[in-house]
């Protein structure tokens, strides 16, 4: 048994690991990462846009979080079909019409005479169109990258997502301030052009993943798709463990009116939900960092667990009602904790064949964004009868028991296959 375990050891310590700079080195990802920075830095100034739009209407935390939903619940009725695009369809095309398509839906959301139901209509319809986006974005990616590369790009990636999130919550509050939430819209719309030109400078062509006379139908790839991602307990577990931001990402849908709670004249309300709202995704820069930089590969699949944990035990603070920087800094700490998602998603690809990537990340991407959304309008029904701050730490205190029970299921799940390892 011993002699079986040294050579497996002896190619685990040679593996080299890739550098930034060699990620950033290629093409075909800087395009990507380019292309994704930019539109989700106008989708976060829409967002805080959206927020400040339906508070200054209505007044109503429930309101609020009700249109805020409506980023993430679209992928409950149409993210599970249409993230199969991805499998059926060159995956550049897919996501060139994507954004081509948000682009417009944007433009007419920033006139100023559209009525309250229609915009909550085409945000729906914006959000919908993200599910392929995102899924034939996923898929492309390990094409792109292989090897550790694809592990360094998307730390990288994720890094500056989060960073992106972070400047445009933060830098939303005081830019809607100044220049008013419908112009914030139309530059939304703008970013979603250059995202699509970026694409088509940057990625070149590639054939559809299946045979045009191998296609079955939507809903048997949606069948197939959800056998594989729930018919296996390990990348059952990972699907979870990625759910769980929902306890995490509640606190952003209420930001508004718990701005309204901290607010004492120094800071105006916008501002302070920039601020809020920018704390997490700065917490995910830091810890995503340190994450990928000085923790090994098997290292970081044993503390998915702890970090997962760590994403929700800051929030429970709140219900001390502590001050703006106190809610901040236990904000910020959540976001570190959320670092773990970059060990689940490393995990999670390497698990699922090249051809059933789109659809499987899919279905995640679109339970990702139905939990969100459903935590938030939850978030904002008990806000209104509670307040902000017990319902934030309610939250956090059960985000922490889910986290808790997930990591030892984890741990259970990846013992025997490590035992396997050790002795191959």
């Amino acid at each position: 048994m011993r002699a079986r375990r040294l050579p497996g050891r002896h190619r685990r310590s040679t593996e080299r690991q890739a550098t930034y700079g060699e990620v950033i080195a290629v093409k075909e990802f800087r395009a990507l990462w380019y292309a994704q920075g930019l539109s989700l830095l106008g989708d976060q100034l829409a967002q805080v846009a959206l927020a400040v739009l339906v508070y200054d209407r209505t007044r109503s935390p429930l309101a609020t979080a009700a249109v805020y939903a409506l980023t993430y619940l679209p992928s409950i009725l149409g993210g599970p079909l249409l993230a199969g695009l991805a499998d059926r369809f060159a995956r550049r095309g897919v996501m060139l019409a994507c954004d081509l398509l948000r682009a417009g839906l944007v433009c007419v959301m920033a006139l100023p005479f559209i009525p309250f139901w229609a915009l909550c209509a085409l945000v729906f319809l914006v959000v919908l169109l993200s599910a392929p986006f995102s899924a034939a974005r996923a898929a492309l990616l390990p094409e792109v990258l292989q090897g550790d590369r694809y592990v360094v790009g998307s730390a990288l990636q994720n890094m500056t997502n989060q960073a992106v999130q972070m400047i445009g919550f933060a830098a939303g509050g005081a830019m809607i301030a100044a220049m008013g939430p419908y112009r914030a819209l139309a530059l939304n719309a703008a970013t979603f052009l250059a995202s699509a030109l970026i694409l088509v400078a940057g990625v070149r062509r590639r054939p559809a993943p299946r045979d045009p006379g191998d296609q079955p139908s939507m809903w048997a790839m949606t069948r197939a798709g959800a056998g594989l991602v729930f018919g296996d307990r390990e990348l059952r577990t990972l699907v979870l463990f990625a759910w769980l931001c929902g306890f995490y990402v509640l606190p952003e849908g209420i930001a508004v009116p718990y701005a309204v709670a901290l607010y004492t004249g120094d800071l105006p309300v916008p501002v302070i939900t920039g601020l809020l709202m920018a704390s997490m995704p700065a917490g995910t820069v830091v810890g995503a960092f340190l994450f990928s930089r000085f923790v090994s590969p098997p290292g970081r699949l044993r503390l998915m667990g702890w970090l997962a944990m760590l994403s929700c035990a800051p929030l429970v603070v709140t219900a001390l009602r502590p001050p703006l920087e106190m809610v901040l800094a236990a904000w910020f700490l959540s976001g570190v904790g959320g670092a773990y998602q970059l060990a689940a998603n490393v995990a999670f690809v390497q698990r699922v064949p090249a051809g059933q990537r789109g659809q499987a990340f899919g279905l995640v991407h679109s339970g990702l964004m139905a939990v969100q959304g459903i935590a938030i309008l939850i978030g904002g029904y008990a806000a209104e009868r509670l307040g902000p701050e017990p319902v934030v730490a309610l939250s956090g205190v059960t985000g922490l028991t889910v986290a808790a029970v997930l990591a030892m299921v984890w741990a259970a799940a990846r013992g025997p296959r490590v035992s396997a390892q050790a002795t191959a």
